[in-house]
């Protein structure tokens, strides 16, 4: 088992006034699955991404990651642990503006500090995977939306994750792009049984995992398999 959350709670407070975000939450996702979580704004969707992908804590439960209970003892331990088992995709692309394509890619391993030629080599090979080793040397600022993504997920696997967190990857996409960006995730779980977590709005986005979590007011209130999986090809959905 990738992920067992048992009874996972989150709970803010602003002065006197609680807000459950989460309310006790069961979960498990299993290694190579393609999971989309889904539900209306405030239903807990995105507070739950934060405490599958080690950014936040939660107040009450238990989580465990690869059969070992995640003990939340400082930020550095967190820190250490995103860096080494998960990958973000963002909906807004999170990319440093002045920075070249290559540079983005390579950041992880730089904090790593692995060496510089090494960690290049890595980075132009993730990125050759998502179709963009012929824009290495152009700033992020320079590229569309859709490429932004592209370099975006190539990031996201440069140190080999356990599980790829996306939150609303397509949000910012036209439908045609967002479908491409769907068939990239579709190809790495299929293909190479990466897990990935989707966090999404949008039906067809959704309706590309192999599983739907819905939530509402803090419950999950739907887990279900897709039964007619959207196929991403070419900047089209088939079924």
């Amino acid at each position: 088992m990738l992920i067992k959350l048992e009874k996972v709670s989150k709970t803010y407070q602003s002065g006197e006034v609680k807000t459950e975000a989460l309310k006790g939450v069961d979960l498990e996702i299993e290694e190579g699955e393609f999971v989309a979580i889904m539900g209306p704004s405030g239903s807990g969707k995105s507070t739950l991404m934060h405490i599958l992908g080690f950014l936040d804590r939660p107040t009450g439960g238990v989580y465990e990651f690869q059969e070992k209970e995640i003990k939340y003892k400082d930020d550095d331990f967190l820190a250490d642990l995103r860096n080494k088992s998960a990958g973000f995709v963002f909906q807004a692309f999170n990319l440093l503006p002045r920075t070249t394509v290559l540079e983005n890619v390579e950041l992880p391993l730089v904090y790593a500090q692995m060496d510089r030629e090494k960690a290049q080599k890595k980075a132009k090979e993730v990125l050759e995977k998502v179709g963009m080793s012929h824009r290495i040397h152009h700033f992020s600022n320079q590229l569309s939306g859709g490429e932004k993504q592209r370099v975006a997920i190539a990031r996201a696997l440069i140190n080999d994750p356990k599980v790829i967190f996306a939150d609303e990857p397509t949000g910012n996409l036209d439908s045609k792009t967002g479908s491409q960006i769907m068939e990239i995730l579709q190809d790495l779980n299929d293909d190479e049984n990466r897990t990935i977590v989707l966090v999404t709005h949008e039906t067809f986005a959704a309706e590309a995992a192999k599983r739907i979590i819905a939530l509402k007011d803090g419950d999950i209130v739907e887990d279900r398999k897709v039964s007619k999986r959207r196929i991403a090809r070419k900047g089209e959905f088939i079924k």
